[in-house]
């Protein structure tokens, strides 16, 4: 411990134990503190298994490191690590993460037979002909006529929604849900968006303005799509 500033606070929860470590000291620093601080705890051979989440805060480990304090912590027969988060991601998942969020612009008339398929939130501009098939893992927003096939959150985000200027399609796929009829109007609408109604466990088409409270996490960029 240096000086008086804690290294590692342990605090209960309906879930277990959450660990958390200061992340201005050194990783040896770290060890040897957890090594001391769970010497005499936990000693109970009736006690029941205790899952232990880690907060490292702006500290970032590699997996060397994550595997050391997963080994330290087992050696409590009835502790186990069930996550350890932080606020530091490497460059690796920060460009994963860019691509899964960025969104993809395409400008095109999608025709009976052709499949687009985009990684991140699709913006298209032009229409969906029937037969033709579009497919986002993230949100699909079109400037234009959906009579084909849109399928959102293809990896199984079922938080996606499809937004179409005129909405007419011969099917909506939202990770592995699939409208059915009556769910849309077969003589299509104008500006209306498609999204899963977790009550319902189904997709329904809903007015746009919606989104803003049953979506609130849409980025602005996606705001300024569905506002104007």
């Amino acid at each position: 411990m240096i000086g008086n500033k804690q290294i590692i606070t342990i605090k209960g929860t309906r879930d277990g134990l959450t660990l958390y470590i200061d992340d201005a000291c050194s990783f040896k620093e770290v060890l040897e503190e957890l090594e001391r601080v769970l010497a005499t705890k936990y000693t109970d051979k009736d006690e029941p298994m205790i899952t232990v989440t880690i907060q490292l805060g702006n500290r970032y480990l590699h997996n060397e490191q994550e595997e050391q304090l997963r080994g330290i912590i087992r050696k409590k027969n009835k502790l186990v690590v069930q996550s350890i988060e932080s606020n530091v991601i490497s460059k690796k998942q920060a460009l994963e993460w860019r691509e899964d969020t960025e969104i993809k612009a395409i400008t095109k008339i999608v025709r009976s037979g052709q499949v687009i398929e985009v990684k991140g939130d699709m913006l298209l501009i032009g229409d969906v002909n029937p037969g033709g098939k579009i497919i986002a893992s993230g949100n699909i927003f079109i400037l234009g006529s959906l009579r084909g096939v849109a399928h959102a959150g293809f990896y199984g985000n079922r938080d996606a929604v499809i937004v179409a200027s005129y909405m007419e399609p011969s099917q909506l796929r939202i990770a592995d849900m699939i409208s059915r009829s009556p769910d849309y109007d077969s003589e299509g609408v104008y500006m209306e968006c498609g999204l899963i109604d977790e009550e319902k466990s189904k997709i329904v088409i809903d007015r746009l303005q919606v989104l803003s409270q049953k979506r609130p996490d849409l980025t602005g960029f996606e705001r300024r799509i569905l506002n104007g």
